[in-house]
C-alpha cells in the first residue's frame, strides 16, 4: 500500500508537469467549449430577425398594399422607413449592410415580388428563411386577391426524447466533456515517452518496484485527472452558459469509468511506438483532430455527408461522446442495449490499443537487453 501511495504521488507530480496534458485536457476544451457556446448558444433562444431595404421605384395600389402588410411583419427590420431605389438596395444587399432587399411590382398588372440575396449568403439560414417566409406571403397576398378564404393552416410543435428545456448548448457541453477526457487519455502518455528515452523506465525495472502498481497508480490518476475535467467543463456549461444536464448517475459512472480507460489505453499504445515527445504528439495531434470533427462533438453525424458516416461509426470517440450525452442529458437507463453497444466498441478500441501497445513495450525490452 504504501508503494503504491508513493508510485501515486509521483504519477501526480509528473502529470502536474506535463504542460501539454493540462492544455489538451484542460484550457485547450474550456477555449474551444467558450468560443463554440458564444457562437451558439445566444442563437437558438432569440427569435428571427432579418434586417431588408424595400424598393418601390413606381409606386402603385399593389405595391402600396404588399408595402403596408411587409411592414407589419415583426421579423423584418426595416434598413430605412422609405423605400429605396434599385440600385442603392443592390449597393446595401452586395456590401452585406442587409440581408436581402425586396423588390415590390412596378405596376398594378405586375405579378411578381423579387427577393435580392447576396450569392455568398444564397444557401445561409436567412436568405432561406426570408425565402419561405416571401413564399407564404405571396400565397397569403394571391388567396386575399381571389377572394378565397384559406381552409387549412399549419401548426408546428417541437418534440425530444429528453426533456423539454433542451438546448444545443446541452449537446455541444456533453460534445466537449467527451473530447476533453479523450484529450486527456491521448496525450496523456507524453510524460511516458520521456521517462523511457531517459533510461528511467529501464531503471525502475531494476528495482523492486511493482510495475502492477506503477501501471495501477498511473490509471488512478488519469481517471482523477478525468473527474477534474468533467466536473469544472460541466460547471462551466451549466453556471456561465446555462446548460441544462439531467443525470443518469449509474450510467454516467459507467460509460465515464470505461472511457477514460480506453482513452489511456490508446495514449499508451501512441507512446508504444513513439521513439520521441515530438514524435507522440504529431501522432496524438493527428488522431485527436481526426475524431474532433467526425465524431459528433459540434454537430449531430446524421448531418454529415454519407460517405463520412461508416468512418465516424468506427471512431471510439464517436461512442464516447454519444455515452455521455445520453447519461447526462437524456438520463439513459444502464439498462439499454444502445448504451451496451456503444461501451462494447469503446471497450475494444482500449483492449485491442493495449494489448498491441503491450508487445510493443515487450517486445523493445527484449531487443534492449539483447
Amino acid at each position: 500500500m504504501n508503494q503504491f501511495k508513493q508510485m501515486f504521488i509521483a504519477q501526480l507530480k509528473l502529470t502536474f508537469r506535463e504542460k501539454q496534458s493540462w492544455f489538451w485536457g484542460i484550457f485547450f476544451p474550456v477555449i474551444l467549449m467558450v468560443i463554440f457556446m458564444s457562437i451558439f448558444s445566444g442563437s437558438s433562444d432569440d427569435e428571427f430577425s432579418a434586417s431588408v431595404a424595400i424598393v418601390n421605384e413606381n409606386p402603385n395600389p399593389t405595391s402600396n398594399m404588399m408595402l403596408e402588410q411587409i411592414t407589419q411583419l415583426d421579423v423584418l427590420e426595416l434598413e430605412t422607413e422609405d423605400p429605396v431605389t434599385r440600385e442603392e438596395a443592390d449597393k446595401l444587399v452586395k456590401n452585406q449592410e442587409v440581408d436581402a432587399a425586396i423588390v415590390l411590382p412596378e405596376s398594378i398588372d405586375a405579378s411578381s415580388l423579387l427577393l435580392v440575396v447576396n450569392k455568398e449568403d444564397e444557401q445561409g439560414a436567412t436568405a432561406q428563411a426570408l425565402t419561405g417566409m416571401l413564399n407564404q406571403f405571396v400565397q397569403q397576398t394571391n388567396l386575399v386577391a381571389s377572394g378565397v378564404t384559406p381552409a387549412f393552416e399549419l401548426q408546428t410543435e417541437a418534440i425530444s426524447s429528453g426533456n423539454a428545456e433542451l438546448s444545443y448548448t446541452d449537446f455541444l457541453l456533453t460534445g466537449m466533456i467527451a473530447l476533453a477526457i479523450a484529450q486527456g487519455g491521448m496525450f496523456g502518455m507524453v510524460g511516458l515517452v520521456e521517462m523511457r528515452s531517459k533510461g528511467l523506465i529501464k531503471r525502475l525495472q531494476m528495482t523492486p518496484a511493482n510495475m502492477n502498481l506503477f501501471g495501477l497508480s498511473d490509471m488512478v490518476m488519469r481517471v482523477l485527472f478525468s473527474v477534474v475535467q468533467i466536473i469544472l467543463l460541466s460547471l462551466i456549461g451549466v453556471y456561465i452558459f446555462g446548460a441544462n444536464l439531467f443525470i443518469n448517475f449509474p450510467t454516467l459512472l459507467i460509460v465515464f469509468l470505461l472511457g477514460t480507460l480506453s482513452f489511456t489505453a490508446v495514449g499508451y499504445f501512441i507512446s508504444s511506438f513513439s521513439k520521441t515527445t515530438e514524435a507522440y504528439m504529431g501522432v496524438a495531434n493527428i488522431a485527436n483532430f481526426l475524431m474532433m470533427f467526425l465524431s459528433g462533438v459540434f454537430f449531430p453525424i446524421e448531418t454529415m455527408p454519407e460517405w463520412i458516416r461508416p468512418i465516424s461509426n468506427v471512431l471510439p470517440l464517436t461512442y464516447f461522446v454519444e455515452g455521455l450525452r445520453e447519461s447526462m442529458v437524456y438520463e439513459t437507463s444502464l439498462f439499454t442495449a444502445s448504451i451496451w453497444a456503444g461501451i462494447a466498441i469503446m471497450v475494444l478500441w482500449g483492449i485491442v490499443t493495449f494489448v498491441i501497445g503491450s508487445l510493443l513495450y515487450k517486445r523493445k525490452s527484449i531487443v534492449a537487453v539483447r
